[in-house]
């Protein structure tokens, strides 16, 4: 079964290794697509290079395929791939039920499921890139 997670991933922490786990455990082929830093609207745009996030997220053991989203057609990838399942992280502010309609009317024929939640482990954990950008900065300046 092959099994699409994607994301911006700018700057790798525990909560993107937890939900792409999360998401390879899903099936037996995790396909990753990285957003394209054009396209993020929804936060801050990322910090790294298209391709540098994609070579990030291409190096960890989990992740069988990893490449940078289409510049127009989020969808297209996932057209191509044909997976049998979209893991959605756990906060992502996705709407599953758009998604999966968006699927059906592309006759594409998989499930959208949710990513579990990682609590952090210890108090100085920070699982969110903008946590640790802020923290960069209210050290660092």
């Amino acid at each position: 079964m092959k099994v699409v997670a994607q994301g911006t991933f700018d700057i790798l922490h525990p909560g993107h290794v937890h939900y792409l786990t999360d998401a390879a455990d899903m099936g037996d082929e995790l396909h990753v697509i990285i957003a394209r830093r054009e396209n993020v609207g929804h936060k801050e745009k990322p910090v790294l290079s298209n391709e540098q996030r994609r070579d990030v997220v291409a190096a960890l053991d989990m992740v069988d395929h990893a490449r940078i989203g289409h510049p127009t057609d989020i969808f297209a990838p996932i057209e191509d791939i044909d997976p049998d399942v979209i893991a959605l992280g756990y906060d992502q502010h996705h709407d599953s039920a758009a998604i999966q309609a968006e699927l059906d009317d592309r006759g594409i024929d998989c499930t959208v499921e949710r990513a579990s939640p990682r609590e952090p482990q210890h108090e100085d954990e920070l699982l969110s890139t903008g946590d640790i950008v802020d923290r960069i900065l209210d050290r660092r300046c």
